[in-house]
Formats: structure tokens, sequence, C-alpha cells
């Protein structure tokens, strides 16, 4: 394991999903990855997801996933460079998401080109 959680994690997501399988435990997670899941989980891309601080572990289920992947490195861009980023790493127009971390907080790829926001590329689910 390194030290990025957010892929680590997404990385468990995405073995678990090729092994056939509906529900991830993580031994490690962060406030930030939270925050992710849950713009993941809003979108559909997670079912679920459950921290235990006690025994410091994160149950996640699987939703309507095809993909997933943290993006390294972690680019920080202007409102009107998004668009490129989406034709890089979502397979089609309007499928799919890229999490962008803004100084307004995390946010998709849309609500950011809505508020003509830029900031750092995070990860991308579809």
């Amino acid at each position: 394991m390194s030290q990025d959680t957010v892929s680590d994690t997404l990385n468990q997501l995405m073995n678990a999903l090729r092994a056939g399988k509906s529900e991830v435990e993580v031994k490690k997670y962060s406030k930030f990855l939270l925050s992710v899941l849950a713009l993941a989980k809003l979108k559909g891309y997670v079912e679920s997801y459950q921290a235990d601080p006690a025994a410091k572990t994160l149950k996640i289920k699987i939703g309507r996933l095809n993909g997933c992947n943290s993006i390294k490195p972690r680019l920080v861009l202007k409102a009107n460079e998004i668009e490129r980023y989406v034709k890089r790493y979502l397979p089609a127009k309007n499928i799919g998401i890229i999490i962008i971390s803004t100084p307004q907080g995390l946010m998709t790829h849309q609500t950011s080109l809505e508020k003509n926001l830029g900031g750092s590329l995070i990860a991308y689910f579809y």
C-alpha cells in the first residue's frame, strides 16, 4: 500500500469488480476519500459505504460501476481546460464523472464547469 488512500481504494474497487465481488473492505481511509466516495454514491457508482472508526476499516458496496481510477499526476487546470480531460479520461460524452478539487470543495466536472471553477484533478468514475 502506498501513501495515497484514494488511489489504493479505487484500485481495490476495480480489482473487486473484475473478480465479480460486490463489496470491498479497506483497511485505511481518510476524510478526503470519504468525500470522493460521497460524490460517487451521489451518482450511483458506489451503492453505500460504512466507516468503522473502532476497527479502522471502511466497507464499500459497489453500485453500477464500469471503471474508476485516480488521476496522477494531480494536474491543476483552469475551467476552460476541463473539457480536454473529459475527452481523455471518460469513454463518451455525458458518461461518467471526473472529480475535481476546487477552492469551494470537491465537485464533479459538470458542477465545476457550471460554476466556472478550475482545480486539481482527483479521480474519474464511469
